[in-house]
């Protein structure tokens, strides 16, 4: 069962109605800056005030998925700055590392300087003269990097203002907003694990304004037309266009940009999904699960989205068709998701894997035993990470299972739904060599394997790598069948050393091994610990 392919960083780009956002999109592929004048017109400085009292009129939220009032941020960051008697940083969040959201990579792609003009028009009106552009592909830091360019700026030290493009890995946890701005710090793209607000002590100590790449750029679109017209488009508590990401099964993946109160059904449509899909995943992995009626009745809005029991999230909406398990599509996604764990908090690190191997035993017919024991993982793991990636998850997860439940049923009853695992949902590929993280996150290639033949349950793998391993009620260990992440690289190969009966072995994961590449040394059956070398720590 192997995860849908990787979306491209620059799909199909389609619009309902009048453009804003991708505007100039039918005319070139990217809109340097001479474009972008042409098309959307001088944007000329607003005062702080102005400008909040602006965001505020137009019901902006930030639209990276929590949906944080832009307003308040920013008087927030102001008041801060004034108090402590320094000057704020702004940093736009382009990272966008799931791989079932690609809007922000279009808009830094096709459109940076639309982003560049919401971001330097919030630092004019702070008074910040530092400006970070956190993202993660190649290809957005190759379009912002140009962009700076051709406005003159860069991070020279003495110019008024300095601006720099901030690369990441493409990982899921360095799309957190205390990750991006530890890595501008110059520390490992991690959540710290301490809960400090950006708007007071953000990059460099200073506070700081972090926003999405859309949000500013809905800010600088309103900041052209004014917040009347502005409010003419969409609905009227809010208002505006929507990117979306749509992808799945669907027959033309694509980022969308449509008025807000959109039908749904007609998003789907747009992008050939199946008329009656078996469900819909809005929000992205960290998201929620919409049944087919429901997902034929409601419109995209936050609000909607909400009370129908989704979520918009980061706007990534995902059917799925009848051909295919559902439940076997969300473990391929739980899977992904706990091997993206930072490997620094234990309700990540430990509890993912162990949710993601509870729904498998799920699947596997463990019967009401098994869903309980999911149950209360999914729980114990929820508002105790380091950040929310493992509330995320865990939420995912929940409503997989709540969702699906006549498929539920014949899975933890019977012998399960009888349909494939068709891996419509897109996950991730291999990250190119050197694209970890500093404390090397991210899949190793490889995956801890047990020799029955040879093993006697000593369990002391168990105790080294809980992550991955845990011991069956007959005390012999059970292996996860996600990779070992490279986090966990230095405790497995010390449990395959560790191991009395030499039973545990590390081999090549067919999905994840980048060709060519062996990370982690390989030990045969039967060979001791002095083929790893001296078998001292």
């Amino acid at each position: 069962m192997n995860g849908g392919a990787a979306l491209p960083d620059v799909p199909e780009v389609r619009v309902v109605g009048l453009p804003q956002l991708t505007s100039g999109f039918d005319l070139v592929a990217r809109l340097d800056l001479g474009t972008h004048l042409k098309v959307h017109g001088p944007l000329e400085p607003i005062g702080g005030e102005r400008l909040a009292a602006l965001a505020e009129r137009i019901s902006l939220r930030g639209r990276g998925g929590a949906g944080f009032p832009f307003a308040r941020k920013l008087r927030s960051v102001a008041d801060a700055a004034i108090r402590r008697g320094v000057r704020p940083v702004v940093v736009v969040n382009g990272s966008e590392d799931e791989p079932a959201c690609r809007k922000d990579t279009v808009l830094i792609n096709r459109a940076p300087h639309l982003v560049l003009d919401g971001a330097l028009l919030a630092a004019e009106a702070l008074g910040a003269r530092t400006l970070v552009v956190g993202v993660t592909r190649e290809s957005t830091e190759r379009s912002m990097e140009r962009a700076l360019a051709e406005r003159g700026l860069s991070n020279r030290r003495g110019a008024s203002m300095r601006a720099r493009v901030q690369r990441n890995p493409v990982r899921m946890v360095t799309g957190e907003s205390s990750a991006l701005i530890r890595s501008a710090d110059g520390g490992p793209a991690r959540p710290p694990g301490r809960k400090v607000r950006a708007s007071e002590a953000g990059v460099g100590g200073a506070p700081t304004l972090l926003s999405n790449a859309e949000t500013f750029a809905q800010l600088a679109i309103a900041a052209r037309t004014g917040a009347d017209r502005y409010r003419g488009t969409g609905l009227r508590d809010e208002p505006g266009t929507v990117l979306l990401t749509v992808s799945g099964a669907v027959a033309r993946p694509m980022v969308l940009e449509a008025p807000s109160g959109v039908p749904l059904r007609y998003v789907l449509q747009l992008a050939g999904a199946p008329p009656l899909p078996q469900g819909v995943l809005t929000g992205g992995y960290h998201g929620r699960w919409l049944d087919t009626a429901t997902a034929h009745d409601v419109i995209v809005s936050r609000a909607a989205l909400e009370a129908a029991g989704g979520a918009l999230g980061a706007g990534a909406i995902l059917p799925i068709g009848q051909d295919t398990c559902p439940l076997g599509e969300a473990l391929l996604v739980a899977r992904w998701l706990a091997g993206e764990s930072a490997g620094q908090c234990g309700p990540c690190y430990r509890g993912l894997p162990a949710a993601a191997r509870g729904l498998e035993d799920v699947l596997n017919g463990g019967g009401p035993a098994a869903l309980e024991a999911l149950r209360q993982i999914t729980h114990a793991v929820k508002r105790r990470g380091a950040c929310k990636h493992p509330d995320g998850s865990a939420a995912f997860i929940e409503s997989s299972v709540s969702a699906f439940t006549d498929d539920l049923a014949a899975h933890v009853l019977g012998s399960g739904c009888g349909r494939p695992v068709r891996g419509v949902l897109p996950l991730q590929e291999e990250p190119a060599a050197g694209a970890g993280t500093g404390g090397g996150s991210g899949p190793s290639g490889q995956r801890l394997a047990v020799d029955w033949t040879l093993c006697q349950g000593h369990g002391l793998c168990a105790d080294i790598v809980p992550e991955l391993i845990q011991l069956g009620q007959d005390g012999y260990p059970s292996v996860a069948e996600a990779s070992v992440p490279r986090w966990s690289q230095a405790r497995a190969v010390r449990a395959v050393r560790r191991c009395p009966a030499l039973a545990l072995r590390l081999e090549e994961d067919p999905v994840k091994a980048p060709p060519g590449r062996s990370v982690l040394p390989m030990l045969q059956p039967g060979r001791g610990r002095r083929a790893l070398g001296s078998g001292r720590e």
